[in-house]
């Protein structure tokens, strides 16, 4: 059975690069957006070209360009977005609701008298932690969580089938400064504690989290929320 065709939006990101790499190592057809607003930046001009000579395709789009994208999401069966979402850099989590538009619009075909989807699965950028339990966050961290929130209400209206992937707190993010909202830096003065200070969590990293991502028998199984935990990590709470 031929694998499927892996749309990667954002795939020069802190997860996204990841998720490309991944996708090749697994032996996907793996496609990433080549997103006009990157063209100046060096850095990740090259490591697309990098992704090309391992095998990727290039598919020039844009989200200033809706055309763009309704024809990027025709040449795949799986659309996985990974654009940055992180409270304290950029709020591009409500970017997607373009793509879910795109998606719809590409429509369904009609196989053997069965409508099948020509996309066949959306992963939207989510990857931390599950944003259905977040209602009780507090700034500025809550504003990602109500965005990641928004989206999947508009997956889940235009029905489309989906994977929302839950992999708690990546530790570049959440270690090294002891989980300090604003700041990857360690602390020098002082530790803001959260709650009552007993709450457990899951630590990840992010190339556990694409390699599980990249193997569909494990996360492309219904239309839910898939959570992931480190197998060096058992900490959680649920």
């Amino acid at each position: 059975m031929a694998k499927s065709k892996v749309l990667v939006v954002g795939g020069t990101g802190y997860i996204g690069k990841r998720i490309v790499k991944a996708c090749l190592a697994q032996g996907y057809p793996t496609y990433v957006l080549q997103r006009a607003e990157i063209g100046l930046d060096i850095d990740k001009l090259q490591m697309l070209l990098s992704f090309k000579e391992q095998g990727a395709r290039l598919i020039e789009g844009s989200f200033s360009d809706y055309g763009s994208l309704v024809n990027a999401v025709k040449q795949v069966d799986v659309v996985v977005c990974a654009i940055s979402g992180v409270h304290f850099r950029s709020h591009n989590i409500l970017m997607q609701l373009k793509l879910v538009d795109a998606i719809k619009e590409a429509g369904n075909v009609k196989k053997l008298k069965v409508t099948v989807h020509i996309v066949q699965r959306f992963l939207p950028s989510e990857f931390g932690t599950d944003p259905a339990r977040m209602g009780h966050a507090l700034e500025p961290g809550k504003v990602t969580f109500d965005e990641k929130m928004t989206v999947r209400k508009a997956i889940e209206d235009a029905n489309i089938p989906f994977t929302h992937i839950s992999a708690n707190c990546f530790g570049g993010y959440f270690a090294g400064n002891l989980s300090q909202l604003r700041s990857l830096l360690p602390p020098r003065d002082k530790v803001c504690i959260y709650g009552d200070g007993n709450a457990k969590g899951c630590i990840m990293q992010p190339d556990e989290s694409s390699n599980a991502l990249a193997k569909p028998k494990d996360v492309f199984l219904r239309d839910d929320a898939v959570g992931l935990h480190s197998v060096h990590n058992t900490q959680r709470k649920d």
